[in-house]
């Protein structure tokens, strides 16, 4: 993943126009993988008008509106961010390098520094944070850059809901696309994106929509 750091701040106009070329960003780097032997990774994004319901997203939705609440601020980090990945990342199996956390530091580099306009998407259980999804915003598009939630919801569908609850904004933005990321067929972690239906994915440099 060859990371590119812009000279300035993008304007939301040049996001669209970088998500557009298939780009990522952790951090203020900018990014696309870029291995020699495997073409795994494909950018995948949503039409938020298109997306048809259907009815397991619907009940995802209904149980989700009936336990959390919902709220947008800016990119943060506190203790409750820090205990929240740690809980995400380890009883996911998403540890790349069990027992090393993330300090501070680490998150604000990650999730906190960026390189263009972007907002949180928080999930409350009364005052427990439940999940929160960073988000870049681009003048026609959103874009994922990563949801972190406690693997204690899992029965609700918790990532899916995150998904849900940003079409819903998307839709009141008024915006064509929201980014979900890398879609790896072979990655449950990854894959479930695809059931969102229409979706476009990114493929030998061309977006192909599936139905």
């Amino acid at each position: 993943m060859p990371m590119r750091l812009p000279s300035r701040v993008l304007t939301p106009g040049e996001l669209d126009a970088r998500l557009a070329e298939g780009d990522r960003r952790h951090g203020p780097f900018l990014y696309q993988p870029t291995c020699a032997d495997c073409a795994a990774c494909e950018a995948i994004r949503l039409p938020v008008g298109e997306v048809r319901s259907r009815r397991a997203h619907r009940r995802v939705l209904q149980r989700g509106d009936r336990v959390f609440r919902t709220e947008l601020g800016a990119p943060e980090v506190d203790d409750a961010r820090l205990a929240l990945y740690e809980k995400h990342k380890t009883l996911r199996g998403l540890a790349s390098e069990p027992g090393r956390v993330l300090d501070r530091r680490g998150y604000e580099a990650f999730l906190v520094e960026r390189c263009v306009p972007a907002f949180e998407l928080r999930c409350f259980d009364g005052e427990r944070l439940a999940a929160v999804t960073v988000i870049d915003r681009g003048e026609e598009a959103l874009s994922a850059v990563y949801c972190l939630w406690d693997p204690h919801y899992a029965a609700l569908g918790l990532g899916t809901y995150a998904i849900l609850k940003q079409l819903e904004l998307g839709a009141r933005l008024g915006v064509r696309w929201l980014y979900l990321g890398l879609y790896i067929a072979d990655n449950p972690h990854m894959s479930y994106k695809a059931r969102f239906l229409p979706h476009e994915r990114r493929i030998d440099g061309a977006w192909v929509r599936f139905e």
